[in-house]
């Protein structure tokens, strides 16, 4: 592990006094500490690209993708994993989040859990993890020890891995096959992780899954063409692709939406 290793999201925050503020004051600081992170993120695109192809070839070969972390960063996971199926309509268990504590953490902290080195390799062997699969630790620190315990493990079994950090020269970078480290500086409120390094986090998440699901056919044009129509604003979001897409009336949409289930299904059935 590098010895350089420094936290900077646990640096001193770049204002003070803050409970002297007015609401505009602390909210215009927030904004404005915020609109540094998409140029932060900008610069990390190589980066990005370079995981995101790795997952791609891994999924596109039956593999399936693994987001792990503690707290918000584990969070963040599972939101992302979670809306994958709906969004896109790959199949439940291609993506998948692990949170330290498992799922009762998804609510409300469990205390040590991120501290358990070996917890997060017996969650991922839990599924069957396997060489054919990807894993994307998740930690703002970076020494995270669930996670950093989890993608040592990876390594040492030959399997693909990667993280996304908001610190330079991380444990956990030391065992990513394709790190991601996006350096947004100290917290608005100190090391409230939660902020710049959340939404940090939560944009290459975004960024990553879905130029995945891109580059795996589940996206026609720009349509979400996959989804699940698991409620009325999705069916009518259906309904509106066919009548857009195949230049068809609001009852003939409807018709084939009900007939087929499924927007590309429909889309394929009219072209034949």
């Amino acid at each position: 592990m590098n010895s350089d290793f420094t936290k900077t999201t646990e640096s001193d925050s770049r204002f003070n006094d803050l409970e002297k503020m007015t609401f505009k004051e602390i909210l215009e600081s927030i904004n404005s500490e915020d609109q540094t992170i998409p140029q932060i993120i900008h610069s990390l695109i190589p980066f990005i690209g370079n995981c995101a192809n790795a997952i791609f070839e891994k999924m596109n070969s039956g593999g399936r993708l693994f987001y792990i972390g503690a707290g918000t960063s584990g969070r963040l996971g599972i939101v992302d994993a979670s809306e994958c199926p709906p969004t896109f309509g790959i199949e439940h268990g291609r993506v998948i989040g692990i949170i330290a504590g498992g799922d009762a953490a998804i609510r409300k902290a469990v205390e040590f859990a991120e501290d358990d080195f070996d917890g997060g390799w017996n969650d991922l062997k839990s599924h069957k993890i396997n060489k054919g699969d990807f894993v994307l630790g998740i930690a703002a620190s970076g020494s995270t020890p669930y996670v950093v315990g989890a993608l040592k493990n990876c390594q040492q079994n030959f399997i693909s891995t990667g993280c996304i950090v908001c610190n330079a020269n991380s444990p956990l970078a030391v065992f990513a096959d394709y790190p991601i480290e996006a350096v947004v500086g100290p917290e608005f409120v100190t090391g409230s992780t939660r902020m710049k390094s959340g939404t940090a986090q939560k944009l290459i998440l975004n960024m990553i899954s879905t130029s995945v699901m891109i580059k795996l056919g589940r996206v026609k044009g720009n349509k979400m063409v996959d989804m699940q129509l698991s409620n009325n604003k999705l069916v009518e979001r259906g309904v509106y692709m066919l009548m857009n897409t195949l230049e068809i009336d609001r009852t003939s949409a409807e018709r084939l939406l009900q007939e087929h289930g499924n927007v590309r299904l429909a889309i394929d059935s009219f072209k034949k």
